[in-house]
């Protein structure tokens, strides 16, 4: 029996078919429906966060960094970082505290209904992570990981 995936089905890509253009598109799709399907499933659980403060909760819930950190894993400008993280302030879910050592630096860390905040939208992060690998087994799960590590340590190693 063929299956899509099949080499011999008739309607199974050839080999090489991917061009790049498709192969950036289709990983600009995954990441935005994966944002979306994020976005959706805090909405669902009573969560007023976008998916630039699910990371940036999630970022300071594993360490304790900077705003340029923050915003790097956020994909934003430090500036909007600064935005979000007022907001998020305002909300009692993070607080700024200077440096004693020194007044330039601050320390990012969530308060303590930030850590509860956490810990519930940790579940959403997970909900969403299932869906996106429905029906994949626990090999095809690694092997994906595993290629999509290789093809972002491809693009992130330096050119000659």
């Amino acid at each position: 029996m063929t299956t899509p995936h099949s080499p011999d089905h008739p309607i199974a890509p050839a080999i090489g078919a991917c061009s790049g253009s498709t192969l950036g598109l289709l990983f600009r799709q995954a990441r935005d429906a994966m944002w979306a399907r994020m976005e959706a499933e805090l909405a669902r659980s009573g969560h007023e966060l976008n998916f630039s403060q699910f990371i940036t909760i999630k970022t300071l819930a594993n360490s304790t960094t900077s705003v340029t950190e923050l915003a790097r894993a956020a994909y934003l400008h430090p500036g909007a970082m600064t935005r979000l993280l007022d907001k998020l302030e305002a909300r009692g879910i993070l607080e700024r505290v200077a440096d004693p050592n020194d007044r330039r630096a601050l320390h990012i860390h969530l308060t303590n209904a930030g850590k509860a905040i956490w810990r519930d939208i940790d579940q959403c992060g997970q909900r969403v992570r299932e869906a996106a690998l429905q029906g994949l087994d626990t090999g095809e799960r690694e092997q994906l990981l595993a290629l999509l590590e290789r093809v972002r340590d491809n693009l992130n190693s330096p050119t000659d």
